[in-house]
């Protein structure tokens, strides 16, 4: 495979790289192609290193003849889904969305945002 034609490919994916009070570092990951797979200082390095790895992941996969993971670039999302909670947890929630004159979807989109 051509490298223009594995960039395009591997620019699907989405690549996160968050800090990780655990490791002490920065930690990148592609889900759902590669889990935690690079680390470091820098978090632009971690960015290079985990772009790298997933360019390698893609051509060891389609060499091997295995079906590549839809990258999340590719999915339709509708805006809803359904969240199952304990029905306590579900009764805080509403008590606190009262309280805070909103609606609970409302306040429940606003604390995931803060999340």
């Amino acid at each position: 495979m051509k490298r223009s034609e594995l960039k395009v490919k591997a620019a699907r994916y989405t690549k996160i790289v968050e800090w990780s009070d655990e490791d002490g570092c920065f930690v990148g990951s592609a889900p759902p192609l590669i889990g935690e797979c690079c680390h470091g200082k820098d978090e632009a390095k971690v960015y290079a290193a985990l772009c790298r790895i997933v360019e390698e992941w893609i051509e060891i996969l389609e060499r091997d003849g295995s079906k590549l993971p839809e990258p999340l670039a590719g999915k339709k999302f509708s805006g809803k889904f359904v969240l199952r909670v304990e029905p306590a947890l579900h009764r805080r929630l509403a008590a606190k969305a009262l309280a805070a004159g909103e609606s609970l979807n409302s306040f429940c989109v606003k604390t995931l945002c803060k999340a």
